[in-house]
Order: structure tokens, then sequence, then C-alpha cells
């Protein structure tokens, strides 16, 4: 029987591995990690992340061909196939801090590894790492070998949170890339030998190994680059007076450009786009290409552009001043079916609006109070290291309350912010909401799921992301 082993426990490495156990039924399948309480969250029936379908999928396979350990290195020297999927957050400090992706997790597994292996084996980049890593992780194990023979694959992951399940169901591509020696090919034809369990052999893709790593971070760059397109045009929409809804429609009709990832919102988030854009400027420049680096500078320069604006338009719009005024935040998550935090937009909004000495009340479904206090008392790339290497017990935010509904958040709010696309936003009963909120109560939609009409004729001054301005906001001053 062929035995897997996944180093790392986390959004990619859990979901995964669960998903390889129920479609290899003749695979055994290890998930290790070093942190006890993330593998007893697995062990238990509430899983540390939620992702739609995941839980059905776990409790199938866990106690038959799928296991969640903290013993890491007996299921890696068992394993012929080591998964490692361990964080690597952008460097804070040295060389190529706040850009260059930090290999310290990925280097211990390497060395470790190196140091359990008595039998030969295969090593799948599984996190998102910079180009020429497989490289150096080679020398490693190779150096560090005692005579065992390892062969290193590139096999990014292309999941979306919230769809993930589905997503690893049903795969656009899965990219595998290797050396091109006989070793290597022979390798990769036993990684793709697992996908094909399920996968179409048409949508297994095999590449050299440079190929595969680099091809996760055009893909993360490309539809980061989107999304900063899209809201680039919202700041003009609102300028004119245009629709930016009707605008992505029409551009999206045309074949050529499709209509995914063009909706206008407060910024892009997750643990993904910002890190692997950083990621490439930082190989752009290392290449001596800082015109290409420049160029992907500036999707993240429109991406902290547009968080900026927003504060800046829920100050400006309510007499230049929240200080001391309670705002409701709907949503925290970066996208809704998640309760991942990682970049989320929301947290940068909260810091701002708290600059202003504004009093917060947080709903989100999903996140819970501590994650949330920990999110807005972080130093920025703090959230991408192992927990138990995290500031331990952060300082409390004091002028944040996080509530368990939203009627309770609004509740005397003079005005409310939806930072996430939850379903349920759409639905609430605002004549409620504007009943039990101070006047003029201030409606301001960073995903552009409100019926704008609908809530003014309630009374609310709606701010609607790229959508025409409510005469209020047009007498307001400028937003910088």
């Amino acid at each position: 029987m062929v035995k897997i082993c996944c180093i790392g426990a986390g959004y990619v490495g859990g979901p995964t591995m669960a998903v390889i156990a129920l479609k290899c039924p003749n695979i055994q399948v290890a998930v290790v990690d070093i942190s006890a309480a993330r593998i007893n969250a697995w062990n238990s029936d509430t899983l540390p992340i939620y992702e739609p379908g995941l839980d059905e999928v776990v409790k199938k396979c866990k106690g038959k061909n799928l296991s969640f350990s903290t013993d890491v290195e007996k299921h890696v020297s068992e394993a012929d196939i080591v998964f490692v999927s361990v964080n690597t957050p952008t460097k804070t400090q040295g060389l190529g801090a706040g850009k260059a992706a930090d290999l310290t997790y990925w280097e211990s597994a390497a060395r470790m590894i190196a140091d359990v292996a008595k039998s030969n084996k295969i090593v799948v980049e599984k996190s998102t790492v910079p180009v020429k890593t497989a490289e150096a992780i080679e020398k490693i194990l190779t150096h560090n070998s005692k005579g065992v023979d390892f062969q290193i694959l590139s096999n990014p992951e292309f999941l979306a949170e919230g769809t993930a399940i589905s997503d690893l169901f049903n795969p656009d591509r899965v990219l595998i890339g290797g050396r091109e020696t006989p070793e290597g090919k022979k390798a990769i034809e036993t990684l793709r030998d697992v996908y094909a369990q399920w996968v179409p052999m048409d949508r297994i893709i095999c590449t050299n190994l440079w190929s595969a790593e680099l091809s996760k971070l055009a893909a993360n760059a490309f539809l980061a680059q989107r999304i900063s397109s899209v809201n680039s045009m919202s700041a003009l929409c609102e300028a004119t007076g245009a629709d930016v809804s009707q605008v992505s429609h029409a551009v999206g009709k045309d074949t050529r450009i499709g209509p995914k990832f063009l909706n206008a919102s407060v910024g892009f988030g997750g643990s993904c786009f910002q890190k692997d854009i950083l990621n490439l400027v930082y190989i752009c420049e290392c290449n001596g290409l800082p015109e290409v680096a420049n160029y992907w500078k500036q999707v993240i320069k429109v991406n902290d552009y547009q968080k900026t604006r927003f504060v800046n338009r829920v100050v400006s719009s309510m007499f230049n001043t929240v200080s001391g005024k309670k705002i409701a935040i709907l949503g925290f998550a970066f996208k809704k079916d998640t309760g991942d935090t990682r970049e989320t937009p929301a947290i940068d909004v909260c810091k701002g609006l708290i600059g202003d000495k504004a009093t917060l009340s947080i709903y989100d479904p999903q996140v819970h109070q501590d994650q949330i206090q920990r999110d807005l008392s972080m130093k920025k790339f703090d959230w991408d290291h192992p927990v138990h290497l995290q500031p331990m017990s952060p300082t409390s935010v004091t002028d944040v309350s996080v509530v368990w509904d939203a009627y309770t958040a609004t509740k005397d709010a003079h005005a409310l912010c939806i930072l996430t696309e939850w379903d349920e936003f759409q639905k609430l009963d605002y004549q409620k909401i504007f009943d039990n909120m101070q006047k003029p109560a201030f409606v301001f939609d960073g995903r552009n799921v409100v019926d704008v009409e609908k809530l003014r004729k309630i009374g609310f001054i709606v701010y609607s992301i790229g959508k025409p301005l409510d005469d209020w906001l047009k007498d307001m001053p400028a937003v910088a």
C-alpha cells in the first residue's frame, strides 16, 4: 500500500489530504503537524478550519485510511511520498524584508526529512514557494541523504477557499513539475497516478520544476491584478456617475476577458495574493527586472488605496469625524464561506476607523472573538507564522466588541460597514436595523451586496463601491 504523509495540517494540507484519502482508498494518508492543538482539533468533531463539505469528507475517511498525528518523524520515515505544506511567510527583517519569502520552516522540514528517511522518497512542494526553492531543498536533501534517493516535485495548489472541496473534486488543472531526468519523470508519473484516480488525464499538466513553481505565483498575480483593475475603475465610476457593476458586466461579456473576478470591492485579501505578488516582485528585482517588479507592485498599491479610500469615505461622510461613534462591522473574513481572516481588508479598515477613534461592534458568522482581537493587535505578516510562534496574548483592542448577530452589532450605531459578502447580509431586516440606529444612519457597502435603492427608501444614506453617489455624499469633501 502506498503511504503518503503531509507535513502541515492547515488550510491546504488538511483538505487536500482528506480528498486524496477519499478518492484513493488504496492509499494510506497521514497528516502531521507539531501543533498538538491543531491535530487534536482535526481528531475532534470540531475541525480547526471551516470549509463547506470538509466535515463529511474527513468523517468518511478518518479511522480508515486517513489519520492526523503529532508523530511527525514516524510518519515521514514510513511514507513513500511526503507533501510539505508548511508556512512560507513574508520576511519581516533581514535581506528581502517585506517582500521575500521566509523559508525557515521549509528548510527545517527538509532537514528533518533527510534525517529520518531510511528509504527513497518523493518530496512534494505543496506550499507556495519562490521559483528555485526546489533547487535549494534538493541540495539540503542530497547533502544529508545517507544513501537515500530523493526526488523533488512541485505540485502547487490552486484552491479557492469557500469552494476548496469542490475545487479538489473537480480541479481546472493539476500541475506537477519535476526534474527532466529518468528518475524525475518516474516521480512525476507516480504522483500523476495518484491524482488520475479521479482527475481526467488531460487536466494533469506535467512541466519542469521552475515552470510549476512560477505558474502558481503567476496565476495568483493575474487574479489579483483583475481585482485591482476593476477596483481602480470603481474609483473612476464614483467620480463620473458610472456604475461599476454595469461596466464590469459589459467588459466581462467579451469572451477574451470573461466575467470572473470582476466584482468591485473594498479590496482583496487571503493568504496568497499579496504574499505571492511581493514574492514575484522580489524575484524580479533579484533577476535585474525592475520594470517588471514595479508593474506588479502597482497591483498591491491599488489594493491598499481601495481600503484607504473606503475608510476616508466613511469618515468624510460622517461630518469628518467618527470619534466616539459606534460603527457596526458586518463581516470580518476575507470572503464568504470561510472563517479565514488572513490579509482580510477588514483588518486595515477596522484599524483605520480605530485610528480615528471610532468604537467598533463586529459580527461575522464564522470568525471568533479571539481571532478578531489577535488580527487587530498583531503586526503585519505575523499571521503567517505557526500559531505557537505568534504573539501569545495579544493586547486586547479596547474599542472593539465582537457580537453574535447583525442586529446587536447595529443597535445604536451611527453606521454599518459591510466588509464580507456573506449571503445572510442580503436577507437582513434593514427596516428593523434602521429603526434601532442613530440618525442619520449610514450604510457603507464594501461588497455591493445590498439593494441600494431599497435602503435609500427606508432612509439610509448609502455608499456602495463604484456606484453613483448618494446626494449626501456628493456634498462631502473629496476623498483623498
